[in-house]
């Protein structure tokens, strides 16, 4: 039995009329800036809690632009027609997805803490951990 599955699942053979691994449809890459911007949103997600929350219309308009390139990328890459490209083509699609997030999310982050930086020099306050003298020295030096 377990023979007959492995025989039925080779990627060499071709697939049904009408059923291709890739190009995505527009549903399956609607459904992939919906999670992208789930991930990006939801506090609880582990890119959010290692860069930050990214605001609703920020992370929209970074999943569609994401989810575009990466399918550009891939799309540019070349021909996928036996099942076994397709495939290929899925797994470099889904990584480029994930990288394009990560680096938009590190980028973010890091924008974001410049500005927090230069806020706070501006204002003259002091970050955790820096010593309160090594800003402002309010005693005279002693004798």
């Amino acid at each position: 039995m377990a023979q007959e599955n492995l025989q039925s699942t080779n990627p060499t053979k071709p697939l049904p009329a009408g059923l291709s691994i890739w190009p995505p449809t527009q549903r399956t890459r609607e459904a992939v800036v919906r999670r992208l911007v789930e991930t990006l949103t939801t506090p609880s997600s582990v890119l959010s809690k290692r860069y930050g929350v990214v605001p609703s219309p920020d992370a929209e308009s970074a999943a569609q632009s994401i989810e575009q390139e990466a399918l550009d990328a891939v799309s540019a890459d070349g021909s996928t027609d036996s099942v076994e490209e397709g495939i290929k083509a899925l797994q470099l699609y889904s990584k480029v997805v994930s990288e394009r997030l990560l680096n938009f999310a590190k980028s973010k982050s890091a924008k974001e803490s410049d500005m927090s930086s230069s806020k706070e020099e501006e204002s003259g306050e002091v970050k955790d951990g820096e010593d309160a003298g090594s800003v402002v020295n309010s005693e005279p030096p002693s004798a």
